[in-house]
């Protein structure tokens, strides 16, 4: 199995990348990573992410998880919209500076127009994180991102 470099798998650049890597991906399943370092885009000032950028990362482990489908069928990457999740539960109020995040999305439903729900789960050193996403990706997305003619 080819595992691509992350900036090659989301429709994202620069400092909005904030995973590291794709550790593994399948048919209906996908695991990242993350180490917590300094100065990144949402850091606090001790050096850690606050709790709720749990569901950023989350949301780029489901793009890693289409843009792996997307090269794997040799296709382009394409955006996708996160439309909501419900019961976001973290263990802690902020992931520390240093800590390794494993970070996992499991399909549990897809269909044909581009709507799908993800089972998640952030993993680390006395860290637990869950929750379900959302999400949106439809086939002419050019459609959902020009305005209409006046």
């Amino acid at each position: 199995m080819n595992l691509w470099p992350i900036a090659e798998l989301l429709p994202h650049s620069g400092n909005m990348i904030l995973l590291d890597e794709v550790i593994r991906f399948g048919a209906e399943d996908v695991e990242t990573r993350l180490t917590v370092r300094p100065g990144g885009l949402f850091s606090l000032a001790d050096g850690s992410l606050p709790a709720w950028v749990g569901v950023e990362l989350m949301a780029q482990t489901v793009a890693a998880y289409a843009g792996c489908q997307a090269r794997q069928a040799g296709e382009p990457v394409k955006m996708g919209f996160l439309l909501g999740t419900r019961s976001f539960k973290c263990n802690v109020e902020h992931f520390p500076l240093g800590a390794e995040l494993q970070i996992s999305a499991l399909c549990s439903l897809r269909d044909d127009n581009g709507m799908g729900v993800f089972e998640c789960h952030i993993k680390g050193p006395n860290i637990q994180a869950e929750a379900r996403l959302n999400v949106f990706c439809p086939p002419h997305i050019d459609s959902y991102l020009t305005e209409p003619a006046a």
